[in-house]
């Protein structure tokens, strides 16, 4: 396995052998650590406070309820694959000790995790082949609540902006495009049947298209399933993008969070349609140069020792 393409720095030693690596000195890995676990706690500790008194924030606690990751394990510090911390013994699962220091034991996660792997890949590089689609200008969230009371919807502390029946009208009036599978998923009963595709999570390579604001967010997810494999730094770049989707997805929604401060987008109107428009491709633009790191991460691992021994579908 070749290293990551690391340039060479303070602290970075390249070792020589069959397997090259680089060693991260005892100093600088633990400032990396350090820095890492300050970025994370500026998102968690908010977050954390409002579990304990039992509060609720429908953008702010998205990424940590939607997504299976705990916020202590986005707070793990890992530096990815191909690299040796210099006096680091017992790091912790997923390591392995060697006379320069600790490293992410790299062929037994292979073995374990290869055909995930390989799915993920499949469906980055997909996604990053296909031209972006801008037309579907956040419907997504208003069939996640089509035909539903107040009580019965989602984020029910929150008001539809346009009440039940004008969130209706919204949605019967403006064909669904959607592309992603996990939010179609959550589309009421009523809903589906108007979505251009009837989505499936086998189909899921097929339809993921980088316009997409969930797709974008998502790349969280597969970020944090590659753990430890990918550096850690990468798993938060992710995670920071996803936040601010998350943003535009509720300010588009049907929700009025104006109590929260965000101004709805009216993607009821022209004007509103172009706004989100414009958000979802910057979001897009910002979301490439990360799935191609996370391409770029994954294609340095050695998928071809191994094959068939782990679970076909998703991380």
């Amino acid at each position: 396995m070749q290293p990551p393409p690391t340039p060479a720095g303070p602290g970075l030693v390249p070792v020589s052998g069959p397997a090259p690596v680089l060693v991260l000195g005892e100093a600088t890995w633990r400032a990396r650590r350090a820095a890492h676990e300050a970025r994370v706690d500026g998102w968690v500790q908010a977050h954390a406070a409002r579990r304990r008194a039992g509060i609720k924030h429908p953008v702010d606690d998205f990424l940590f309820t939607y997504y299976s990751f705990r916020p202590a394990r986005l707070r793990r510090w890992h530096p990815g694959a191909g690299v040796v911390l210099a006096g680091a013994v017992d790091f912790g699962p997923n390591y392995r000790d060697t006379p320069d220091g600790a490293t992410v034991d790299v062929p037994a996660l292979v073995a374990r995790r290869h055909d995930a792997l390989a799915w993920t890949r499949a469906l980055l590089a997909a996604t990053a082949r296909r031209p972006g689609q801008y037309g579907c200008f956040g419907m997504h969230e208003w069939a996640m609540v089509y035909r539903q009371s107040q009580d019965d919807v989602r984020h029910n502390a929150w008001p539809l902006r346009l009440g039940a029946a004008g969130t209706a009208a919204v949605v019967e009036a403006a064909p669904i495009r959607c592309t992603h599978f996990d939010a179609y998923r959550f589309f009421t009963a009523p809903a589906r049947p108007l979505n251009l595709f009837a989505l499936t999570r086998r189909g899921q390579v097929e339809h993921e298209q980088p316009g997409c604001l969930h797709a974008n967010m998502d790349l969280y997810k597969w970020a944090y399933k590659l753990l430890p494999l990918i550096p850690s730094e990468l798993a938060a770049d992710c995670f920071a993008l996803a936040r601010a989707i998350r943003t535009l997805d509720m300010r588009a929604s049907p929700y009025d969070l104006r109590g929260l401060g965000l101004e709805p987008i009216l993607v009821e109107t022209s004007q509103g349609r172009a706004e989100y428009t414009a958000g979802q491709r910057s979001f897009a633009a910002a979301a490439a140069p990360l799935r191609e790191r996370l391409i770029a991460a994954i294609d340095l691992l050695p998928l071809e020792m191994s094959g068939g021994q782990g679970t076909v579908g998703p991380c």
